[in-house]
């Protein structure tokens, strides 16, 4: 016997969207599985399976250690050798959604 199966529509910005649908590509998970994985967990943790917090503070680089800010400046460095990088207006319309 076949499973029944439901629609479920949203509205979200289309570059989210996109962003997320590119990256659930790259893992080889259909939307829809993914859409069905999340309500899963709804169901499983009875309520949002992450955090809904908005941090107090913005990390700057006075809160990195030596090695965690050396980290960071070996991984833009090793992205900028890869010319793994984003057009500047691409980075700050990325922040700006990530705030």
């Amino acid at each position: 016997m076949a499973v029944k199966t439901a629609n479920v529509t949203a509205r979200i910005q289309p570059e989210i969207k996109e962003h997320a649908e590119a990256i659930l590509e790259k893992l080889g998970i259909p939307v829809s599985v993914f859409i069905d994985m999340a309500y899963r967990q709804v169901i499983m943790r009875d309520g949002v399976p992450f955090s809904l917090e908005i941090p107090s503070t913005l990390t700057t680089r006075d809160a990195l250690s030596k090695e965690e800010f050396d980290t960071i400046m070996q991984t833009g460095l090793a992205q900028a050798k890869a010319d793994d990088s984003l057009a500047m207006d691409d980075a700050f319309n990325q922040l700006k959604a990530e705030i």
